[in-house]
């Protein structure tokens, strides 16, 4: 999950996290760091 986000609402609600995820058509995996990274690091 990834947190200190800016709350956001997303059809209505608000969104405080998000989780970061890859898809190949068939099979879908979600992305975690390896390691622990400051808190509002900008992800690419």
């Amino acid at each position: 999950i990834i947190a200190n986000l800016e709350p956001k609402k997303l059809r209505g609600v608000e969104s405080q996290g998000m989780l970061l995820a890859a898809d190949d058509g068939e099979n879908v995996a979600l992305l975690m760091p390896d390691k622990e990274i400051k808190l509002g690091a900008r992800v690419h």
